[in-house]
């Protein structure tokens, strides 16, 4: 198995100021070419004795981390670039927002045209797509392939923001803006759900960190998504994620399903952690995250999406892609 690299780590940290939040470090052992989760650090804000960013910097030394992957932009909002000129939302004009707009102008262009066209047949098809049908598969159809969902329309006409959103968010949207509404009732916004404070935190953090030790950006959503549509999970184990009652047993099942997938070892005592806790749980999926890459089975973005700079990770698993 040739790695890009053999280590890498996991870290959620959106919630609450007071919340718990875990790092979750996978290793990759040469000799039997599995991966081990070596360990999983439970991170209290409010411990008396201990300072929490403290410790993650001492156990990121320990370890000699040089891969961690977080769940919050670690780019800034296309408007950014204007600085203090910017000449206002509609008029942005940085090259790779004028490209997203010209973008959704020309799917939007291409789905009145088929209506002015052909609008018996444009409605048939219509009134199709908005029956439910249990034996379709939903997740083989990105977004943007027609006909166009009703709420993706809503979403390209409600427009794409440069203080609010990067052109990896319009990418994201094409393809998974209706998978995501159907099993998590949330659309993709870079900084439509990202706490500031976290922000102001992490960047403070991060001066402290070693400076070889590099960030990945990784979805939680969407890296379930994968694993459905790989086929790994099942879409019962996504849906009960959210109930009280069936939660930690959905946890388990996900879990042990990855675990056996990719050949990765894990003691009890952390699986149980894993489990138990959704944010050791987020942490855990990050570091899977994490690890397709060191394997290059992540999905390439185009250049006008800015990947230098979000450095964001859409894992695949499925075998030589």
């Amino acid at each position: 198995m040739n790695l890009t690299f053999n280590r890498v780590a996991g870290l959620s940290m959106k919630g609450g100021r007071r919340d718990n939040f875990f790092f979750c470090l996978l290793d990759h052992h040469k000799e039997s070419g599995r991966w081990f989760l070596k360990s999983i650090l439970d991170v209290k804000d409010e411990d008396e004795y201990s300072d929490g960013d403290d410790i993650l910097n001492q156990w990121i030394d320990k370890y000699d981390l040089k891969h961690v992957i977080v769940d919050f932009p670690l780019s800034r909002p296309a408007c950014h670039e204007c600085n203090l000129k910017c000449p206002g939302v509609a008029k942005c004009p940085v090259g790779h927002v004028e490209k997203v707009r010209e973008d959704i102008t020309a799917i939007l262009e291409i789905d009145r045209k088929m209506e002015v066209e052909n609008p018996k047949e444009y409605e048939r098809r219509r009134n199709f797509e908005d029956l439910t049908h249990f034996d379709r598969d939903t997740f083989s159809k990105e977004s943007q392939d027609f006909m166009l969902s009703k709420s993706f329309k809503r979403r390209l006409k409600k427009g794409f923001v440069p203080y609010w959103n990067r052109s990896l968010d319009f990418w994201i949207w094409c393809s998974y803006h209706d998978q995501l509404l159907e099993l998590f009732n949330t659309t993709f916004d870079s900084f439509g759900n990202t706490s500031l404070m976290m922000l102001s935190r992490f960047s403070y953090m991060k001066r402290h960190f070693p400076q070889e030790c590099f960030f990945y950006e990784g979805h939680v959503n969407l890296i379930l998504l994968e694993l459905l549509k790989s086929r790994i999970i099942l879409k019962k184990n996504i849906l009960n994620l959210t109930d009280l009652d069936l939660g930690i047993e959905a946890r388990l099942d996900i879990v042990k399903k990855i675990e056996n997938k990719l050949g990765i070892f894990i003691y009890d005592n952390d699986l149980e952690i894993i489990v138990k806790n959704v944010r050791a749980f987020d942490s855990f999926l990050l570091a899977v995250c994490g690890l397709q890459k060191a394997k290059g089975q992540a999905r390439s973005m185009p250049d006008w999406t800015l990947p230098h700079l979000t450095n964001f990770i859409l894992p695949s698993f499925v075998s030589g892609t």
